[in-house]
């Protein structure tokens, strides 16, 4: 094989490559495993003993300026500009795919405010209070003792106050908050308390440790667990539509007494049913309308709390908790 016509080749090559892919051409058609230099290494074999030497030479030779020509030519084409489009970028940009949206609430806003209108029909007023919440508030004015299991530090967050301040912490419950209304407005109070609440809880399907509650509480004269079962019905009835059923089964929270859970019964388009517990709900213990200075005697009253991410799964078909919250647009545009 005569080398320096294999290097003339190349040069030739080489000179008329003007592209990436004529490049790569080059390189397999030289330099490849199955290309010309490997064809001519293995023709060393043909060559007679006293010139392999000198075969063996020139082939190196060849190789290192093929070689060198296709780095040189690389570089040459990486260094040029791009190829124009045709397209001016100053102009100003055009929608081809997805057009552009408008903002909405989240689901989880949406949800809030449907409630909030719900139970305003029913002559509930909004409240709010601290999520950054005492002790008292949190606990001791609802009628948790202190060696109750529910304070517990695994349980709850607590902050580090400096010397002499009271303990704070992350309200566990939105229950703080008809604490402060009954300190500030004697009865009658009709409220309710929506807002953020915070748990250590193990993160999975079902658990986070942030999610909301509304508080419902109403304060009067004469009122009833007739008047408690009567509320909840007409908010079921009215979110999730006339053909559910509730049930209370009895409980036990420390600031209601009686107590109870609440279910809601779901029929499924192939006509099976299922409970499923919404929340908790109960006459306003005695102790808690004392520790704010209603006297129990003359007042009475009945609270619930619910769980927003629960209804809000239940509504709308969700089966993971954790995707109310990753920001996912794709998942938050279902419910535009």
């Amino acid at each position: 094989m005569d080398l320096a016509q294999l290097v003339n080749a190349a040069g030739a090559d080489i000179a008329a490559v003007e592209s990436p892919e004529q490049l790569e051409a080059f390189r397999i058609k030289y330099l490849g495993v199955k290309g010309l230099l490997k064809q001519a290494s293995d023709h060393i074999k043909n060559v007679p003993a006293d010139q392999r030497r000198a075969y063996g030479q020139s082939l190196n030779s060849a190789k290192q300026n093929i070689t060198e020509a296709f780095q040189q030519r690389k570089l040459a084409l990486d260094a040029q500009p791009a190829a124009v489009s045709g397209v001016d970028v100053t102009e100003p940009g055009q929608v081809r795919c997805d057009p552009y949206r408008p903002g909405a609430l989240h689901i989880i806003q949406e949800n809030i405010d449907d409630l909030i209108e719900l139970f305003a029909r029913m002559g509930f007023s909004v409240a709010e209070g601290p999520e950054l919440e005492d002790e008292f508030h949190n606990f001791e004015a609802l009628n948790v003792p202190a060696d109750h299991p529910a304070r517990h530090p695994l349980d709850n967050f607590y902050i580090d106050a400096p010397a002499g301040d009271l303990p704070l912490m992350l309200r566990s419950q939105t229950s703080n908050v008809q604490i402060r209304v009954l300190e500030s407005q004697k009865p009658p109070v009709r409220i309710i308390a929506p807002g953020r609440v915070y748990r250590p809880d193990t993160v999975d399907a079902t658990h986070s440790f942030m999610f909301h509650q509304l508080e419902g509480l109403y304060v009067d004269r004469h009122v009833t667990l007739v008047d408690l079962k009567t509320c909840i019905d007409l908010f079921a009835r009215s979110f999730f539509g006339e053909s559910v059923r509730t049930r209370f089964r009895p409980s036990f929270f420390p600031f209601t007494e009686p107590s109870a859970e609440f279910d809601v019964q779901f029929t499924h388009s192939s006509g099976s049913s299922r409970w499923v517990e919404l929340g908790g709900c109960g006459m306003v213990d005695p102790n808690v309308l004392q520790a704010v200075g209603v006297d129990p005697q003359v007042y009475s009253g009945f609270a619930f709390g619910l769980g927003i991410e629960r209804i809000v799964m239940r509504r709308h078909g969700i089966a993971d908790i954790r995707d109310l919250f990753q920001n996912d647009v794709r998942f938050l545009r279902q419910f535009i």
